[in-house]
């Protein structure tokens, strides 16, 4: 009887949301050398036409280039996991530090709201319910948000009716 209740509370939807970067590491590694490359090029330029301060102001700008690259990549870092069985609701946010927080909802009571704009599609999604309103997808793109919104949305209502 413990395997029957052990499988009845198996989650039966499981998604894991991540921030999307277009550009991999191979091809950041590709552009800052290009960068570089042009930098160094036109650096040299105008060192030898005796205007050796743009060399320096646009090696600062080659380096503001890396900087918000690694930035960006570090928030990319950013992680939620959602599930959702018979019984519960979970929702764990970890935050690009590595810092976690977990919640927990009884999926008969939770609530899934969504904010749309006509134009733009969704703007917001947020689980609520037991006094808690939780946020989740904020990073995603909108096609994105469409298609777990449509997921997450028929997972709740399938835990509702069961």
């Amino acid at each position: 009887m413990s395997d029957t209740n052990a499988s009845a509370d198996a989650p039966f939807f499981q998604a894991l949301l991540t921030p999307h970067r277009s550009l991999g590491r191979r091809g950041f590694a590709i552009l800052m050398g290009a960068l570089l490359f042009g930098w160094l090029v036109t650096g040299v330029i105008f060192l030898s036409r005796g205007a050796w301060p743009v060399f320096g102001f646009f090696g600062l700008d080659v380096l503001l280039v890396y900087v918000c690259f690694r930035l960006n990549y570090r928030a990319a870092r950013a992680r939620e996991e959602v599930s959702v069985s018979r019984t519960s609701l979970d929702i764990k946010k970890t935050e690009p530090s590595g810092r976690s927080q977990a919640h927990h909802f009884n999926p008969i009571w939770a609530k899934f709201s969504v904010a749309r704009h006509d134009e733009i599609g969704i703007m917001g999604m947020a689980v609520e319910g037991q006094g808690q309103r939780v946020p989740i997808g904020g990073f995603l793109n909108p096609d994105d948000r469409e298609s777990f919104a449509k997921a997450f949305g028929n997972a709740l209502a399938t835990a509702k009716a069961r």
